[in-house]
């Protein structure tokens, strides 16, 4: 799917597009980062994952895109993924103002989500 941080589409059930993109994050003082940004009707969510303790993110090891806690992994990059953060975003009622909240908070639901579609 590549990493070059394009905006794409995703249509959840047929109401307005979530428009959706994934960055890596350098830093000097830190883990790096993925970022996933998730916008629609004026409000802009990202999905942080910090690299730590059994919490990977592409580092020259993993593919870009790719967010693992332990032994588990998800691919930022595919729209089914993406949709499943929407969805466990949603019903927790995190989208509905602009914010950064922790993506590694979401991430074993939507791994299980993930595992549960086959």
């Amino acid at each position: 799917m590549g990493g070059d941080g394009r905006i794409r589409r995703l249509v959840v059930d047929g109401t307005a597009p979530y428009v959706w993109s994934v960055r890596h994050r350098h830093s000097v003082a830190g883990p790096c980062q993925e970022k996933l940004t998730l916008s629609r009707d004026g409000t802009c969510v990202r999905l942080l994952f910090r690299g730590g303790a059994d919490r990977f993110v592409p580092d020259g090891f993993l593919p870009s895109g790719c967010v693992a806690l332990g032994d588990e992994a998800l691919n930022l990059h595919e729209p089914g993924v993406v949709r499943a953060f929407v969805d466990e975003a949603a019903r927790r009622g995190l989208l509905g103002r602009s914010a950064d909240l922790d993506g590694w908070d979401l991430f074993p639901a939507v791994a299980a989500a993930r595992a549960a579609d086959g």
